[in-house]
């Protein structure tokens, strides 16, 4: 969406689209597809998610989750709702339309739809919630009230394709988090690992997907608050780990379930998130923005 994305610099070829809200965003992802004579594709932000699973219409592969989970997933209500239909353990949940009777604080309070922890809020009192559901742009109905669940939080990558096998987990316990993983190191949890199991039996992803949760100190185990329908920003982890999630996902749907085999992966492998400065020649810089401009 922005000219001034990094990306666009350094990829083989780059192209500025409409937001995947607009609905122009399906005709210009499928002429960009046609031109360069695409295979697959890998959405990784939420507004893009359900629309461009409409390619495969196309015979494009589209490394995501089955379009009702990932419609599931947006949703975090229904989720919570599913998951606990399903018999899989979360926080007490509801709608801040429900009020807070019988919760007890601090609670998190954050729209059931969004993504990178925006909107999101912890009160400590009913004084903070109705000034902050007072204050918010969102209206009690798009708000979630959720138990405050201490102990230490795990973002999972489950790696499964469309035969539905769950082919590796990787549970990574976060160290920092601002918005989204900054700091993390891969930790083997049996709990963890059968949960996401059991996500999949349950909801049917057969696709890649991230669950997120906090192991409660009071002996409940561990307890889901979000799953997010594709790869998660810490598939680098994974990856340093020994789980090539996307290369081996992408095999497999170009080349047949047994072109790639997942092995081990290793524990206690940390990532440490930072940003990092690139240069180029101010020629080559001009010659790539008119490239990207046409």
């Amino acid at each position: 969406m922005d000219p001034m994305a990094v990306g666009l610099y350094y990829a083989d070829r780059g192209y500025v689209i409409p937001a995947g809200t607009s609905p122009d965003f399906i005709p210009a992802l499928r002429d960009i597809c046609r031109k360069e004579s695409v295979t697959a594709i890998v959405p990784l932000v939420d507004e893009e998610l359900v629309s461009a699973l409409e390619l495969e219409r196309d015979g494009l592969i589209v490394l995501l989750p089955r379009q009702e989970f990932v419609a599931l997933c947006l949703d975090k209500y229904v989720l919570m709702q599913r998951l606990k239909e399903s018999g899989i353990t979360i926080p007490e949940t509801r709608l801040a339309s429900e009020g807070s009777d019988g919760m007890s604080f601090p609670l998190i309070v954050k729209p059931r739809r969004g993504r990178g922890s925006r909107g999101l809020k912890i009160v400590g009192s009913d004084q903070a919630l109705r000034s902050h559901i007072e204050s918010c742009p969102y209206s009690p109905d798009e708000l979630l009230l959720q138990e405050y669940i201490d102990g230490p939080e795990y973002t999972i990558s489950a790696v499964v394709w469309r035969d539905g096998e769950v082919q590796a987990v990787v549970p990574k316990e976060i160290i920092s988090k601002r918005g989204i993983t900054r700091m993390a190191v891969t930790r083997r949890n049996p709990a963890i690992e059968s949960l996401c199991f059991s996500v999949q039996e349950s909801l049917k992803a057969d696709g890649p997907f991230n669950v997120q949760l906090r192991y409660d100190s009071k002996g409940r185990g561990p307890l889901i608050f979000e799953i997010n329908p594709r790869f998660s920003t810490s598939i680098s982890l994974t990856m340093a780990a020994g789980i090539d999630e996307l290369g081996g996902l992408l095999s497999q749907a170009i080349f047949g379930r047994k072109s790639f085999m997942f092995g081990a992966w290793r524990e206690g492998i940390v990532m440490i998130r930072k940003s990092l400065d690139e240069f180029m020649d101010e020629k080559d810089f001009n010659n790539l923005r008119r490239k990207i401009a046409d």
